[in-house]
């Protein structure tokens, strides 16, 4: 695949405007230098310069299916033709078919489908929904997490996007989830982590009042995070926790659903089912926003003759629909949700293994599926994180330089705090995961330079 003829003069004019008019999200607007994009097919996108990166980052971790996938494509413009919007109060083909569709791979009886714009208004309704349920206020959440920046969803958050709208009175408590190579809980393997972390929620909940909490939501497997895995047994434990004391268990699956684990929720890895599941990302690429709250028959039942009080003007949208139904076919028709494992467990498993060994740069590999994450160190044996936690400026420099380095080598990286995480699209072939991890371990002598 080739991008098309350079063309800097197109792309410092849509630069331009946007400096002009275009307010970034979580950016300091003066100083930050977005890149014009001209286009995007599969695994690649590219720049008005000419020069293609392949895209191990899937944009936000979303475009599962790559981009600009033709069956998706079409199917957006077919409903474009045919009924481009209609209000969620309706009956339509498109939104039965695609809540249809999702409910045949959730787990258990998630059956009843609420459509949201994307997972933050998902995590917000799942929340009101347990809240309602329950009729209790409280919620918990872990550290080292993230369920997006609307007012609930933020205060859930567990990362310090959190800190500047933190109010202090959404009824949140955060907790240590599992996290063996960083254990909270002085942990030696992951047995240990695991019944050292359920014994710390059994005891907050004690502290805070188990007919006082709602929900325990947790990302299923935690993304921006770290992309930590659960101990075998963890999301079971909690689940029991959650059953003992009559609390909805919720799993964020916005970022980990839809084939990113090699599964098409990453629930199925460990065979739990939740009272409320959270969907967006993968579900349709991103292609036209669309999110949304998978719901248990009791769950469900509580709004049977008391209405809901929630919905969104947008909610089930024809055009999002239309890609979710083309998305879920075509990750069918095409394996895409094996091809995920497989690359996983073929491909970039066994590469970043290898991979860390040669770098003193890298502390730990973690991952399954198209989800991993290298978790960089100053040294192996201390495990200091490469850069300080949530540095900025200067202290963030190894970081920047190691990302700067990937783009040279035409890579875009998804970095996070002392981290970089390999997520390419579940669509992604053995020779392009190949090429992408072969500029990895190029750019990777850059944060080395920075060990001791």
């Amino acid at each position: 695949m080739t991008p098309p003829h350079a063309d800097p003069e197109t792309g410092a004019a849509v630069k331009a405007a946007d400096r002009a008019h275009v307010f970034h999200s979580w950016s300091a607007q003066a100083v930050i230098d977005p890149l014009a994009v001209a286009g995007a097919e599969g695994s690649y996108f590219w720049d008005y310069d000419g020069n293609r990166y392949l895209d191990f980052s899937s944009q936000l971790v979303n475009t599962n299916i790559g981009h600009q996938h033709p069956k998706v494509v079409a199917a957006i413009q077919e409903q474009a033709a045919k009924l481009c919007t209609i209000a969620p109060g309706f009956a339509v083909d498109i939104r039965s078919e695609a809540a249809r569709l999702i409910a045949e791979h959730t787990p258990g009886d998630l059956n009843k489908i609420f459509f949201t714009n994307g997972g933050a208004e998902a995590v917000e309704n799942a929340v009101r929904m347990a809240r309602l349920h329950t009729g209790r206020h409280k919620v918990l959440s872990t550290y080292r997490s993230y369920h997006g920046a609307t007012s609930a969803a933020i205060n859930l958050t567990g990362d310090p996007r959190r800190w500047a709208s933190d109010s202090g009175s959404a009824g949140v408590v955060h907790f240590w989830g599992p996290y063996l190579y960083r254990s909270a809980f002085h942990a030696e393997t992951e047995e240990q982590e695991r019944d050292r972390a359920l014994a710390h929620l059994e005891q907050l909940i004690a502290f805070e009042g188990p007919q006082t909490i709602a929900a325990i939501i947790l990302e299923t497997v935690p993304g921006t995070a770290g992309i930590m895995i659960p101990p075998a047994g963890y999301l079971a434990g909690v689940r029991e926790i959650c059953d003992r004391y009559g609390i909805v268990f919720i799993l964020d699956e916005v970022m980990a659903g839809f084939g990113r684990t090699g599964r098409w929720f990453a629930a199925d890895h460990w065979g739990v089912t939740p009272d409320l599941m959270t969907f967006a990302k993968g579900v349709n690429s991103g292609y036209v926003p669309l999110g949304g709250v998978a719901i248990s028959e009791e769950i469900a039942a509580t709004f049977a003759t008391r209405p809901y009080p929630g919905g969104l003007t947008y909610s089930g949208h024809p055009l999002a629909c239309a890609s979710a139904v083309a998305t879920i076919k075509t990750m069918r028709e095409e394996g895409i949700v094996e091809n995920a494992a497989h690359i996983g467990e073929q491909v970039i498993g066994p590469a970043l293994r290898e991979i860390a060994e040669r770098h003193p740069s890298v502390g730990e590999v973690r991952g399954l599926g198209v989800f991993w994450a290298l978790d960089l160190v100053k040294n192996k044996e201390t495990r200091e994180p490469l850069v300080p936690y949530n540095a900025a400026g200067a202290d963030n420099a190894p970081i920047a330089e190691f990302a700067a380095a990937c783009k040279r080598g035409g890579l875009w990286p998804f970095v996070n705090m002392n981290r970089t995480h390999v997520v390419p699209p579940c669509t992604v072939t053995d020779a392009e995961a190949k090429e992408g991890l072969a500029a990895l371990d190029e750019a990777l002598s850059v944060a080395d330079a920075h060990t001791v």
